[in-house]
C-alpha cells in the first residue's frame, strides 16, 4: 500500500554521516516552491531507463538496464518547478515544450495503467533474500519504498521509464543500489538529482532519508509528469520538488528565479565523468560534492577525465564502494568536491526588441 505519511520526522541515514559539507537548508524566501500545490500535471530531462532498444548506456549505470535513454544536453525545454499552475501540455508527449510555470498534477489525474494491459505489480515484490538489506536501508519507511517499486513496475513500465525486463530486479539493481548512496550524504543536506528520469537515485534517497531536501532535475515531459505524480502519491511533497529543465538552466537561473544550488548533486546513468562534471559542479557551492553512481569502468573514467574535472573547478575524483556488507556487489560511486568557481554563470537578461527596448518595458 502507498503510505500517506509525510517526511516531518527525521531519520538517521544508512551508514551514518560521513565527513562532508555542512547542510545548507534552502532559502524559502528565494525559492519557496515545493511540489505541494494542486494543478494539472506537467512535464520534462534526459534521464534513465526507457524502452527504446539498442541504446548505449554510459558507465554511470551500475547495471545494464533495458532501453536506456542517454542524456542529451541539447534537448530544448523551458525550465520550471513543480508548484504553480501548469501550461496546457499533453503529459505523455516527450517533445512538448511548456511555458516557464510551476506544475502540479490534479488529484483526480487518471493513471495510464488500466485494464488488462496493466503490468502485474507483483513483479516488484521484495525478494526474501533481499528483505534484510531493504530493512536496514529503509527502516520504518520500507512500505513507502515498496509503494515506489510498485509505481515503477506499473506506471513506470507503461510510460517507458523502466524496461519490462527490469521489473523482477527492481529491488536488487535499482532501489537498494541507489539507497546505499545515502551513506555518502551528510545529515540534513540538500540534494539535487540531475537527470532524475524515473527518480533514481533522487526519490530513493528521499524515501530512505527523510532528513534530506531533494530537487529532481529532469527536462523530458513524460518523465517529469511521472515524477510529480509519484511525489504526490508517496506523500513526499514537503521535502521533494521537481524542476523541469536541464542542469545548465537550473544552475544559470533566470530573471525570475535564483540559480539552484545544493550541498550534494547526484547522478545515475547520465554521462561520462567530464561532461557530468561540467553540468553538475555549477550546481554546488564550493565544498559541495558530486556523488555519481558509476559502473565497472569507474576507475578508467577517473584516469581519463581527472584533468578535465580539475579544469572545471573540481578536486581529484575519488572512487568509493557503498553498501559493503549490505548489498552484493556494493555500489560504485565517484565523488568530486567543487574546490573553486570557474566561469560563474550569470542570470539571463531579457532580450531587446528591434526597437531597442527590452521586452516587457513600457
Amino acid at each position: 500500500m502507498i503510505s500517506d505519511e509525510t517526511t516531518a520526522g527525521a531519520a538517521t541515514g544508512p551508514g551514518g554521516t560521513p565527513p562532508g559539507p555542512s547542510a545548507v537548508r534552502p532559502d524559502n524566501t528565494i525559492d519557496p516552491v515545493f511540489s505541494d500545490e494542486d494543478g494539472p500535471a506537467d512535464p520534462a530531462y534526459p534521464g534513465k531507463a526507457g524502452t527504446d532498444p539498442g541504446e548505449p548506456a554510459f558507465s554511470a549505470e551500475p547495471a545494464v538496464v533495458s532501453g536506456i535513454e542517454p542524456a542529451d544536453p541539447a534537448v530544448d525545454v523551458t525550465p520550471a518547478f513543480s508548484g504553480e499552475q501548469a501550461a496546457d501540455v499533453t503529459p505523455t508527449d516527450p517533445a512538448a515544450v511548456a511555458d516557464p510555470v510551476f506544475a502540479e498534477p490534479s488529484e483526480d489525474a487518471p493513471s495510464l495503467v488500466d485494464g488488462d494491459a496493466a503490468p502485474d505489480p507483483a513483479s516488484a515484490t521484495l525478494p526474501p533474500e533481499l528483505a534484510e538489506a531493504a530493512r536496514a536501508l529503509f527502516g520504518d519507511r520500507l512500505d513507502l519504498a515498496a509503494a515506489y517499486a510498485e509505481l515503477l513496475a506499473t506506471d513506470g513500465v507503461v510510460r517507458g521509464l523502466i524496461g519490462p525486463r527490469e521489473t523482477p530486479r527492481l529491488w536488487e539493481r535499482h532501489l537498494l543500489n541507489c539507497a546505499v548512496v545515502a551513506e555518502r550524504i551528510p545529515e540534513g543536506a540538500s540534494v539535487i538529482d540531475v537527470g532524475s528520469g524515473a527518480g533514481l537515485p533522487g526519490l530513493v534517497l528521499a524515501i530512505a532519508r527523510p532528513d534530506l531536501t531533494v530537487t529532481l532535475v529532469e527536462p523530458l515531459a513524460r518523465r517529469t509528469t511521472f515524477l510529480i505524480e509519484a511525489v504526490q502519491r508517496l506523500g513526499l511533497t514537503r521535502d521533494v520538488r521537481v524542476f523541469r529543465g536541464r542542469a545548465e538552466e537550473a544552475a544559470a537561473g533566470s530573471r525570475d528565479r535564483e540559480p539552484l544550488s545544493a550541498d550534494i548533486v547526484t547522478a545515475r546513468a547520465v554521462a561520462p565523468l567530464d561532461r557530468l562534471a561540467s553540468w553538475c559542479l555549477p550546481l554546488l557551492a564550493p565544498g559541495g560534492r558530486l556523488v555519481a553512481l558509476k559502473g565497472a569502468s569507474a576507475a578508467d573514467e577517473i584516469t581519463e577525465h581527472a584533468e578535465a574535472v580539475i579544469r572545471l573547478g573540481g578536486g581529484t575524483p575519488e572512487l568509493h564502494r557503498c553498501g559493503e556488507g549490505v548489498i552484493e556487489p556494493p555500489a560504485t560511486v565517484v565523488e568530486v568536491v567543487r574546490e573553486r568557481v570557474v566561469n560563474p554563470r550569470r542570470p539571463k537578461k531579457p532580450k531587446r526588441s528591434r526597437g531597442g527596448r527590452r521586452r516587457g518595458d513600457r
